[in-house]
């Protein structure tokens, strides 16, 4: 591996040596990275700043998050001005006026048929939340008997408990014991010798969904409360869905009384060219979960959208008793809201929930030149995503990924690895030189690879 230290330090104010820091780097190797630290100290557009002067191409705009590109005028002035007038309000029982504001507008952009928004902080909660209200939905119906939740191998779900149980990847889980119980799993989709160097959704695979069916002759589907699944399984490595998968998933889960939920903390707000990736495949689940780029990352929050009978389901009882016993100190945080709409303002003005639909041609053209160059074992795209899987190296997996995300930094880019593989999503308003510029460096970084 690379070992070569980086002259970035704490801060130009202290100088101080970030190995003994108090820190504890989260998803990081820390050792490694306090050896030789990448350290970011400013934004702008598509680009990070570093110390020493140094521009670096946002090639995965930040975590899958900075939709809108870096530092907005328009939303640093909404958080600014909402910071010196109302801070925080308390969300239980009391509220803001944002906050109405903020879920009426995103319900006039989510699928049609989705009609109610709970808040929460993160793409975490949101998945919590929307399982919570899956379980509590069937036992308002009178089917508590509904209690298992099913998941998917190689899904990524956040890192809270109800999101690593339903989660699939194996060392997000190996370390934490049982999690939670009456949670099983379907297959992935993953499949290199059947659609490798696919252009957008590949052909084989929708009869995977079919395994919904194996589970509920397994455990009986009317023990089943819910299935989730990402559209696009972009943490694990951008896994897209085969054509007619998610459709026999929603057939099947409508068939047996079953929610089906997606997790868009990644495909939500203009990824895939609409603002919900479900709108992109014609498939409506019955709640979503989102995050990111609800906020274009300035103020962490998440958000659950359901179908209207489910916020019903809940409105059944005495108007004086709680609906629904769950939320957040900071759900529908009065800065994250302000944050929010001044989003939804810079997407709609912008035209970017739409706009990863006029680069896909370009960016797909540039993510498949890629073909040929050594270790390349795969490479897939839909919407303005990209992957570039590689050959594991003899060193072990997941280094030479690690390697490649050094490099492509020593470059000025910044690239995610998840393992082996490369994921590029760069904020929706980079341009076509820009696009160029990246994929320019991955090349060099390819090339250079051991």
């Amino acid at each position: 591996m690379n070992e070569r230290a980086r002259p970035e330090t704490v801060g130009a104010s202290t100088g101080a040596s970030l190995e003994n820091s108090a820190f504890f780097m989260p998803f990081s190797m820390n050792r490694h990275f306090k050896k030789a630290p990448r350290l970011l100290t400013g934004a702008e557009g598509v680009y990070y700043h570093t110390a020493d002067g140094r521009k670096i191409i946002d090639g995965t705009s930040g975590l899958w998050c900075v939709n809108a590109g870096h530092c907005r005028p328009k939303i640093v002035a909404a958080i600014q001005k909402q910071a010196a007038k109302l801070d925080f309000t308390p969300p239980f029982q009391l509220g803001n006026p944002m906050a109405f504001e903020f879920a009426d507008r995103l319900v006039k952009i989510a699928p049609k048929g989705l009609t109610r928004v709970f808040f929460a902080n993160s793409g975490s909660e949101s998945v919590d939340t929307a399982l919570k209200l899956a379980l509590g939905y069937h036992r308002m119906r009178g089917e508590g008997h509904r209690v298992r939740l099913i998941g998917r191998e190689r899904g990524y779900h956040g890192v809270n408990f109800g999101g690593t149980a339903v989660g699939g990847i194996v060392g997000n889980r190996k370390i934490f014991g049982a999690l939670v119980a009456g949670v099983d799993h379907i297959r992935h989709t993953h499949d290199l010798e059947r659609n490798a160097f696919s252009r957008g959704q590949p052909k084989h695979g929708a009869e995977l969904a079919d395994d919904v069916e194996r589970l509920c002759a397994l455990h009986d589907p009317s023990t089943i409360a819910a299935v989730i699944v990402e559209p696009v399984a972009c943490s694990a490595g951008v896994l897209v869905p085969p054509v007619g998968y998610l459709e026999r998933l929603r057939e099947i889960c409508t068939r047996h009384g079953i929610l089906l939920i997606f997790d868009e903390v990644i495909t939500a707000f203009g990824r895939l060219g609409k603002p919900f990736g479900s709108q992109h495949f014609g498939v409506t689940p019955d709640l979503i979960t989102c995050a990111k780029g609800i906020t274009n990352a300035a103020v962490p929050m998440g958000a659950v959208l359901m179908k209207e009978e489910i916020y019903q389901a809940f409105m059944g009882g005495p108007e004086k008793a709680i609906e629904m016993p769950h939320g957040y100190t900071y759900s529908a945080h009065p800065l994250a809201c302000a944050a929010g709409l001044a989003t939804l303002e810079v997407y709609e003005e912008e035209g970017l929930l739409t706009r990863a639909a006029e680069l896909w041609p370009y960016w797909e053209e540039q993510a498949h030149s890629l073909k040929g160059l050594p270790n390349v074992i795969d490479i897939r795209n839909i919407g303005l995503i990209a992957a570039i899987e590689l050959a594991p190296s003899a060193e072990g997996p997941g280094r030479r990924g690690l390697e490649a995300h050094v490099r492509a930094f020593e470059k000025d880019a910044y690239i995610r690895v998840s393992g082996d593989i490369i994921a590029l999503a760069p904020p929706l308003i980079i341009q076509k030189p820009e696009i160029d510029r990246l994929f320019a460096t991955v090349r060099d970084v390819l090339k250079t690879l051991p």
